[in-house]
């Protein structure tokens, strides 16, 4: 194992892949640069034919991808924010989406889109927001969301090699943060989620980086006497549904945690999925922890109000325990 931060893990997986195959090449809006320094240097390695920078235009660099997918290169274009997907989505949602369906499977579209999500570094409403539910919505997609250098390494390499397009989202207060990753880069499989604790009185389905709030609410609690799970998709689509059901067999309870706006999130329609394919294994109610349904403050003290954090965990948790 070697140690290495979420951001530096994603740099090693975008050159593991350019190194393994000539048809991969990135473009993004400063991408040469790196934003936030997670592509920084590749462009020295790789050249401007293969690390191109593009034009302000988030709907040129999907079109741009799609295109390029289809005619048999395997693009890695980075959307800045997830908040400017909204400008991409006729490519994404009409085009990627559909296009290998609509041709009868004839073609594959191996399009990998990364993008930032979240709040936490004061970016106000325009740069902040988690719209996972998006994209969990249309059929043709794969979305991941990796919570860890481990997984952001692994998840980003099966994206790549995947066939069919796929959304890496990427949580902007995860690049600084630290973990071992494996000597051999190797892929993660898609679909498959990982416990990342393992707990016998309640569980917890977390995401990115409410997945480590879950890891120290679960720390806090365990000297309460209260044993919890913590369970990552990592995927959220495909969704490894055995691994959550299985857990809930066990704890008989169940609490989603998101940083989406709670309305309409990702975590409702897992919640619909659990009372409908796991209900007789509850004996309380599904709860949610989620943001508030408002869009993302700029000030400090509005925003740390407005993301989950371990005091709202602790207490769903204590109300059905």
């Amino acid at each position: 194992m070697r140690k290495m931060n979420y951001g530096q893990a994603i740099n090693e997986a975008l050159r593991n892949e350019l190194r393994r195959d000539p048809n991969v090449f990135l473009m993004g809006e400063d991408v040469k640069y790196g934003v936030l320094g997670v592509t920084a240097g590749i462009v020295d390695e790789f050249g401007e034919e293969r690390v191109r920078n593009t034009p302000i235009s988030e709907e040129a660099v999907a079109g741009g991808a799609v295109g390029a997918a289809a005619a048999g290169s395997r693009p890695v274009a980075e959307i800045m924010f997830i908040d400017f997907s909204t400008i991409a989505m006729d490519q994404i949602v009409n085009q990627a989406a559909k296009m290998r369906y609509m041709f009868g499977g004839r073609i594959t579209l191996p399009l990998t889109f990364r993008t930032m999500v979240g709040a936490g570094i004061q970016a106000a409403a325009q740069h902040s927001q988690s719209l996972e539910a998006w994209f969990t919505h249309i059929p043709g997609l794969k979305v991941v969301y990796p919570s860890t250098p481990k997984d952001a390494l692994g998840l980003t390499i099966a994206a790549i090699r995947d066939d069919n397009p796929v959304i890496v989202l990427e949580h902007k207060l995860l690049y600084a943060m630290e973990g071992e990753v494996p000597d051999e880069n190797e892929p993660i499989p898609i679909g498959v989620a990982d416990v990342k604790k393992v707990g016998k009185d309640v569980t917890l389905v977390a995401t990115g980086m409410m997945v480590h709030k879950c890891l120290n609410a679960a720390k806090q609690l365990s000297e309460e006497g209260i044993d919890v799970e913590v369970i990552d998709p990592r995927s959220l689509f495909p969704l490894d549904k055995d691994t959550i059901y299985n857990s809930i067999k066990k704890t008989h309870k169940v609490v989603l945690v998101s940083e989406e706006v709670k309305r309409g999130s990702w975590i409702g329609e897992l919640s619909a999925m659990i009372a409908e394919e796991a209900f007789q294994d509850l004996n309380s109610p599904i709860l949610r922890v989620a943001g508030l349904n408002t869009p993302v403050p700029f000030s400090k003290k509005l925003e740390d109000y407005f993301v989950p954090n371990e005091v709202d965990i602790i207490e769903a948790i204590k109300s059905i325990i």
